[in-house]
Parts: C-alpha cells; structure tokens; sequence
C-alpha cells in the first residue's frame, strides 16, 4: 500500500493554525472566459490586501478551487490583523475593482477560524478546515451578501474567534459591528459571527429577514452572549435563553473535553 505523501503526526501533536477560505458568489453562471478572469482577479486582489495588511501570502498553504481559495495560515499569523486589516483592505480592493467600468463584478464570502489543521495527502485534516468549509456555506452568510447589493464582501468568523479576538478588544475591531448567527450545515453545527464592511448589523438582519422562508427572530437574536450560560435550544438560528461558547452543536449542556497538551485558549 502507497504511503501518504503528507502523513499525519504522531498522537500528541495537534499544531493550530488560521484557516481562511474565500469563495466568489454567483462564480458558476459566469463562461468560461470571464470564470479564468475572475480566478486570476481574485488571486490578486487577497494578494494586494495581504500586502496591505502586512501579511505575506507567500508563506500560506493555498489550496485554489477555481471560484474558492482555501488557506492554511503560518503559525503566530496575528489573528487580530486577519480579522481586522486584511479583511478592510479585501472589502476596499473588491470596492476599487468593482467600481471600474467594464469590469466583471466580484463579491466575496469569507470563513475564517483557528484549531487543529494538518497536512494530509489530499490538502488539509482537522476540525478548522472542516468548520471554514461549512462557515463559507452557510445560508444566513449566502442570503446577507445577496440581499445587500451593494456590499462587495461578508466575513463570517467562528465563536472561537469572536470571543479570543474581537471581544477582547483588538484595535479596529467593533464587536457590535457583528451579528451573531447559528450555523447548522451538514454534520457540523456551530454559533458564527457574519461581519459586511460599511453595513451594521441592523442593515444585515434586514437583509436575512428577505431570505426565502425567513420567520421573525427571537428578541434576543444577535446579542452578545455571555462566555458562561448554555442554550437549551435554538430558535431561527438563534440562541434562545443562553449561549453555548466554543463553536460546538446546540443542544442540552455537556460538560467540557478533559484538558489536552495544549493551551486553554
């Protein structure tokens, strides 16, 4: 039997790392030409706000989709620079681009969480690649970006994140510029926060309630949850009476995993 060209470490050893994916709306109605524009376009436009944020893309594990890139950041990347600078300088180059005449027309999705990611023979293993993956796809993220026509990117960022990062005060990062939101997405389950550059989250939860389907919220959806209570249920994608912290499945409380080799984050 062939070995794997990237085999997993051995038991123990659980590196973290920031995972980002990004993904362009409406990428399969284009043809085939302008799809090869829109590749190379969004290739350039994550380098450019990369750069801006001082971030250096050549270091990052790419993993190219054709409409989608997911990455796969170095260890110690400034968690609080992806979430704030680079993500306000995509939004600006996207704006840039999509204002110049003749131009196709790119708006964004992005994902971004930080766990277990290893190399494995077909790209990435681990808990953070998966939950990017359902994060990019979630339907409150898909109907906030196609409702506010005239945003050119919305951000979803895992709870981990908000309440790690944004939460604890980094600079340029307003956590009532955020709203929160249940993922429920295949397997997976989890609290996200979906942040839209130059629209609050009054604006984005008006543009869910177009969504196809869309029932009136609870009165606590998009609060700020408390990092100790846990939720007994899950009204409309929100939290109803609680939170749970940590991106994990709502339902009854579970007691925490027991402590591993490393650090409580």
């Amino acid at each position: 039997m062939k070995e794997l060209s990237h085999p997993c470490p051995p038991n123990g050893l659980t590196p973290r790392r920031l995972c980002l994916a990004a993904d362009v709306e409406q990428y399969s109605r284009l043809d085939t030409r302008t799809q090869c524009v829109v590749q190379s376009e969004l290739v350039r436009l994550l380098d450019e706000a990369a750069a801006s944020a001082g971030l250096d893309r050549a270091t990052w594990t790419r993993q190219p989709q054709g409409d989608l890139e997911f990455a796969v950041l170095p260890e110690l990347t400034p968690e609080g620079v992806v979430l704030g600078p680079l993500v306000h300088h995509l939004a600006a180059r996207l704006g840039e681009h999509n204002a110049r005449p003749g131009t196709v027309r790119i708006r964004l999705r992005l994902s971004v969480d930080t766990g277990v990611a290893l190399d494995a023979a077909l790209g990435h293993a681990g808990p953070a690649p998966v939950a990017v993956a359902r994060y990019l796809d979630a339907p409150q993220l898909r109907s906030v970006l196609a409702n506010l026509t005239t945003a050119h990117l919305a951000a979803i960022v895992s709870d981990r994140l908000y309440q790690d990062v944004v939460r604890a005060g980094w600079r340029d990062l307003d956590p009532a510029q955020y709203m929160r939101v249940h993922v429920q997405v295949k397997e997976f389950g989890g609290y996200g926060w979906i942040r839209v550059p130059g629209h609050g989250p009054d604006e984005m939860r008006s543009a869910l309630a177009k969504a196809p389907g869309h029932r009136p919220a609870s009165p606590n959806e998009g609060d700020t949850p408390s990092r100790t209570a846990l939720s007994q249920h899950v009204h409309q994608g929100a939290a109803v009476g609680g939170d749970v912290v940590g991106g994990l499945t709502v339902g009854l409380p579970v007691p925490p995993p027991p402590p591993g080799p490393w650090p409580v984050r």
